[in-house]
């Protein structure tokens, strides 16, 4: 019998999301029955994937995505050929798949090291806008010298510290660039000749360390006029990224103590910038291997891990079990302050099903996930935005200029 709390416990509903990438975690998940290997290249895989966990209910999938191919050294390259290697670009893909969603958030992953904020503040402003406001921006640090060594503008990594210090300051380009055009500044009147009111553009005049931007963007402001910004927080100088800079942050502690400490830790960062009453929502990450007991879950990964030559660790925490377990341990890991949680499918052929059709079933028996979608943007299913936030206006007028706006609401 679960000893989990009763629904009546919670007063929040509880927040999942997935992350996906190749055909999962696991670096031999491609092997698995079902992994498609031939189509993990394509759209239809990453559309049938965001389908699945849309069916599921779930408040958003992350796309996972790097400057460098895959690899089990952090020298580089590894030249392994029995394991996935390559990627799609993350953000293109998001706006790929958006068309073809309704309800999901899409999260593609950025490095902010090797990238300019003006570049990326554009794309995931086109990503809202293409989605009708269910975008948000993954944002990562890298210090690998050999992905360093693709872009040539540093001769080595910066300093764990000016990295996230740098992102930072990535970020609050990218808002200030999004922030940039005011909700009314487009007027589009044919009969006037006005399209745009330039006296609601206006310039950031960000000088910083890192960047020196005038900006506006030349993007109109987003549906959700700021989409959601996430990061992981793994150590000090990511926490205070998370708390300065982020609407959600993932921690991927290995039990209930490292996620009470941890969310302990981002939670007095974000006091001490002065922003502890605006909303941040922090999430266990966590990969699963799903079956429908904990012996047959944990088979399944031992023979993954065979396969692969070595046992799997992810660099985070890790649960092979059944779905009802699975839900005992998020309720048990809510009460450490945690939101909602990230899970990465170890084998998305398996795995992302599991968690559609197997934990979000159970979640709801329980009463602590939901039925429906509340939303139709991803800071509404989050719950940090009402219908009366200044962005709605631009998410129903773009609906209403839809042809396919009736199937789109349904």
């Amino acid at each position: 019998m679960s000893s989990s709390p009763p629904a009546s416990a919670y007063s929040e509903p509880l927040h999942l999301a997935v992350a996906l990438d190749g055909a999962g975690r696991h670096p031999a998940a491609w092997r698995e029955p079902g992994a498609r290997p031939g189509e993990i290249f394509t759209a239809r895989y990453w559309a049938d994937a965001v389908a699945e966990a849309e069916a599921g209910l779930l408040d958003f999938v992350s796309f996972e995505d790097s400057l460098a191919l895959q690899s089990s050294s952090a020298d580089g390259p590894d030249g392994r050929t029995d394991q996935v290697r390559g990627r799609l670009d993350a953000v293109l893909t998001a706006a790929r798949v958006a068309p073809l969603t309704r309800h999901i958030g899409l999260v593609p992953a950025v490095t902010a090291t090797h990238t300019e904020p003006f570049h990326i503040s554009k794309a995931i402003a086109t990503l809202d806008h293409v989605s009708r406001g269910r975008a948000g921006l993954q944002i990562q640090v890298s210090q690998l010298p050999h992905e360093a060594r693709h872009f040539g503008r540093r001769a080595v990594p910066l300093p764990e510290a000016d990295s996230y210090e740098e992102a930072a300051d990535h970020i609050e380009v990218i808002r200030r660039l999004w922030d940039s055009w005011d909700d009314d500044a487009e007027i589009r009147d044919v009969a006037t000749g006005r399209f745009v009111d330039r006296d609601k553009l206006h310039h950031i005049d960000f000088e910083g360390r890192h960047f020196s931007v005038r900006g506006p963007s030349i993007t109109p402001r987003p549906p959700q006029g700021q989409p959601v910004v996430g990061a992981s927080g793994a150590g000090e100088a990511s926490y205070a990224l998370v708390a300065r800079s982020t609407d959600v942050g993932y921690v991927a502690a290995h039990d209930g103590d490292g996620a009470r400490a941890a969310v302990a830790a981002i939670r007095r960062a974000r006091e001490a910038t002065g922003l502890a009453a605006q909303p941040l929502h922090l999430f266990g990450d966590l990969t699963v291997f799903l079956d429908e007991n904990a012996p047959a879950a944990v088979a399944r990964l031992e023979r993954l891990d065979l396969l692969a030559g070595a046992s799997y660790g992810g660099g985070g925490a890790v649960f092979a079990g059944s779905p009802g377990q699975l839900a005992d341990l998020l309720l048990e890991r809510r009460e450490t302050g945690l939101s909602g949680f990230l899970l990465r499918p170890g084998a998305i052929a398996r795995d992302l099903p599991a968690i559609t059709r197997g934990l979000v079933p159970e979640l709801q028996r329980r009463g602590v996930f939901r039925r429906a979608y509340e939303a139709d943007t991803l800071r509404g299913l989050l719950g940090d935005l009402p219908e009366d936030w200044p962005g709605f206006e631009a998410v129903v007028r773009t609906a209403l200029a839809d042809p396919g706006f009736e199937g789109w609401m349904t």
